[in-house]
C-alpha cells in the first residue's frame, strides 16, 4: 500500500523561481506539501527516484486545438475531449485552454454544450479565437465567418457559455469600448490577434483592458518604423502579455530572442498545435514539420511544450530557467491561477520529470503518476 506522502527524490528542481538540487518534493494528496531535505522524509511515503533529471510544475498552454488524433473543431464533443486531454497530459501539459478558431455558429454551439458539464483536471476552459477579426489580418480564418461584433450577439454567446468561456482573440480596431467593457465584466481574458490595428488602436485597446496579444507577429499589423502597428504597442504597453510559437516557423528564432528581450516576463509560449483533419470548417494537412490549409497557408504547429522550451534554450539563448518560466508560470499567472506554475506549499501537484534531451518521462496530474 502506498504512503501518505509521495516523495520525488533525487531531480533538479525547478520551483517557479530557481532550479535547486538537494530537495525533495513532497506530495499529499493533489498537492504540494512541500520541499524538504531528503533527511526529512516521512516514513510513510511512496518514493519517486528523478534519476538526476529535471522535476518542473507541468505546462500550461492557452491554445491548442487538438491532441491525439482529434481536432476538437472537427469533433466537438466529450470523448474527443477526453483523448485530446491525456495526450497533452502525456506530453507534460498539465493545464490546457482548448481553443476553437473562426467557424460556423452552429459548431460553436456544439461545442459549448460538449464543455457545459465537462470537467477534467487539466482543462481550463474554452478559448475562442474568431470570429471577431480582422478579414485582413484573417491568415488560415475562413473570411465567410469572421464577423463584426454585435453588442447583442455578444452578450447571447456570454450568457450561453457561462463559465465554459475563458479567453478571446479579438481585433480590437473593430470593437467598441462598451463591447469589450461587457466582456471583461464577464470575466474573459482579452487577446488581441489577427488584427490589423494600428499602433495608436492597439494602445487604445490595452489601456480599455486587453491583457494579452495572440501568436505575436502572426496575423497582425506589421512592425514598421513608420508603423509600428500591434507589435510595437505590445513592446511599449507595459502591461500587455504576448504569446508566441517557438517552432522556428512561425517566427524566427532571432525574433523570438528579440522579443524575449524586450518583453521580458511578459512574453509565454503557447503550441498552437494542431492535428491532421479533413472534415470540418478547417483541412489540416502536415507537410514534414508544421500544418498548412491545401492553398498552402501555415494553419497550426506540431509544437509540444516540452518541445518549445527546448528550443527558447537551444536557438533563442533564452536560459532553462526563464524558458521553463514561459511554459509554466507566466501564462498561469495570466489567467489567474496562483496554484498553477510553482513547486510550492499549496500548489496544485502537477508535475514534469524530463531529461537533459528534453524527453518528458514522468507527469503527475493531481499528485497522481500517469
Amino acid at each position: 500500500m502506498a504512503g501518505s506522502y509521495i516523495a520525488i527524490t533525487n531531480g533538479v528542481v525547478f520551483t517557479g523561481d530557481v532550479l535547486i538540487n538537494d530537495q525533495t518534493v513532497l506530495i499529499k494528496g493533489n498537492q504540494v506539501a512541500g520541499l524538504v531535505p531528503p533527511a526529512e522524509i516521512p516514513s510513510d511515503t511512496e518514493i519517486v527516484d528523478a534519476m538526476g533529471r529535471y522535476v518542473t510544475p507541468g505546462f500550461v498552454d492557452l491554445q491548442i486545438y487538438g491532441g491525439g488524433s482529434r481536432l476538437f473543431s472537427a469533433d466537438p464533443t466529450k470523448a474527443a475531449l477526453d483523448e485530446i486531454a491525456q495526450a497533452l497530459v502525456d506530453s507534460g501539459t498539465t493545464s490546457f485552454m482548448i481553443t476553437l478558431a473562426t467557424n460556423t455558429a452552429e459548431l460553436v454551439d456544439e461545442a459549448l454544450r460538449a464543455l457545459h458539464d465537462y470537467r477534467h483536471p487539466a482543462l481550463l476552459g474554452l478559448h475562442l479565437e474568431g470570429p471577431y477579426l480582422n478579414p485582413e489580418k484573417r491568415g488560415a480564418h475562413p473570411e465567410a465567418y469572421i464577423r463584426k461584433p454585435e453588442k447583442s450577439e455578444i452578450r447571447a454567446l456570454l450568457e450561453w457559455a457561462g463559465t465554459s468561456l475563458r479567453m478571446m482573440t479579438i481585433a480590437p480596431e473593430r470593437f467598441d469600448d462598451d463591447v469589450i467593457e461587457l466582456l471583461l465584466q464577464h470575466g474573459i481574458i482579452l487577446s488581441a490577434g489577427h488584427s490589423n490595428a494600428s499602433f495608436d488602436e492597439a494602445m487604445h485597446g490595452f489601456r480599455n483592458g486587453i491583457q494579452a496579444v495572440t501568436h505575436f507577429f502572426n496575423a497582425m499589423s506589421p512592425f514598421h518604423h513608420r508603423n509600428p502597428g500591434l507589435p510595437g504597442a505590445t513592446f511599449q504597453s507595459g502591461t500587455a502579455k504576448a504569446s508566441i510559437i517557438a517552432d522556428g516557423i512561425h517566427v524566427d528564432y532571432q525574433t523570438l530572442a528579440i522579443s524575449k528581450r524586450l518583453l521580458g516576463d511578459r512574453l509565454f509560449l503557447i503550441t498552437d498545435a494542431v492535428v491532421a483533419a479533413h472534415t470540418g470548417t478547417y483541412t489540416h494537412i502536415f507537410t514534414g514539420d508544421r500544418y498548412t490549409l491545401p492553398d498552402g497557408t501555415l494553419s497550426g504547429s506540431a509544437l509540444t511544450m516540452m518541445q518549445a522550451v527546448a528550443n527558447c534554450v537551444r536557438h533563442a539563448g533564452i536560459p532553462l530557467e526563464e524558458a521553463l518560466r514561459m511554459a509554466t508560470l507566466y501564462p498561469a499567472s495570466l489567467v489567474g491561477a496562483d496554484n498553477l506554475g510553482r513547486i510550492v506549499a499549496g500548489a496544485t501537484a502537477d508535475l514534469v520529470i524530463f531529461d537533459e534531451d528534453y524527453t518528458v518521462r514522468n507527469v503527475f496530474l493531481g499528485g497522481i503518476c500517469q
